[in-house]
């Protein structure tokens, strides 16, 4: 078991997902950079880490009554939850998300030239993760979902044509913190989401809108980098040694 200090970011909202808001508070990213420890971001970012840890136990330590313990459920049930909220959701709102943004620039654009790089990324983003979470429904979690299929059954496992599931969890990670550091700049442009004064109400809430499309894709990244891909790589493990 390890001490809180020993624990790394992603540890500690694979727990409890409630210290994700801790985190958040602080700008510490807890899912494509979960793998740092407390020390390194207390350190980056000039906090104080007994306060800091102290902070996630006042959180963590209440009624745990209505928190889901996604590390233990079992990993096709997970991914069918991966594929089912936050990949859906992720493709409804690109739709939409790009017709606010195509109509904010139409009409704002002129006053506010940020809000052009913004819907830049924005579709960048879009085609990226639309890309991106096909590879992981055709190739990644079909593997991931034999593996369990073959503990369950005790049967044998034939090595994947990719080699090992750390090579396509690998590259998901990459594009997992491709995104992550395309939405801080989305975030840094909208001045973290904040409307100017001139705003009216599409302007208001399409930036709701990507403020929660991002706080979504961090869940999602998380549920991925912290929880499944390293019990993916553990079973793998156990399943081929």
């Amino acid at each position: 078991m390890k001490t809180m200090e020993e624990k790394t970011i992603g540890e500690y909202v694979a727990d409890d997902f409630r210290s994700a808001a801790i985190f958040s508070k602080y700008g510490i990213d807890f899912c494509c950079k979960g793998h740092k420890s407390i020390d390194e971001v207390c350190q980056a970012k000039g906090l104080d880490k007994e306060a800091l840890i102290d902070e996630i136990g006042t959180v963590t330590n209440s009624n745990k009554g209505e928190i889901i313990d996604f590390k233990s459920w079992p990993l096709d049930l997970l991914i069918d939850y991966i594929e089912k909220k936050h990949h859906r959701y992720v493709e409804e709102k690109i739709l939409v998300i790009a017709q606010f943004l195509n109509k904010l620039c139409k009409v704002h654009g002129e006053r506010h030239p940020e809000l052009f790089e913004i819907q830049k990324m924005f579709f960048e983003s879009a085609d990226e993760l639309t890309q991106h979470m096909k590879k992981e429904e055709l190739i990644l979690f079909p593997f991931i979902k034999k593996m369990v299929a073959s503990q369950n059954n005790e049967s044998s496992l034939n090595h994947p044509p990719f080699g090992t599931v750390l090579n396509p969890i690998q590259m998901m990670k990459h594009e997992h913190n491709n995104e992550g550091e395309r939405f801080r700049k989305i975030k840094e442009l909208s001045n973290d989401y904040t409307p100017p004064q001139d705003a009216c109400n599409t302007y208001i809430v399409t930036f709701a809108m990507i403020d929660e499309f991002e706080q979504d894709l961090h869940k999602h990244i998380h549920l991925e980098n912290n929880i499944l891909f390293p019990t993916a790589e553990n079973l793998e493990n156990k399943l081929l040694n």
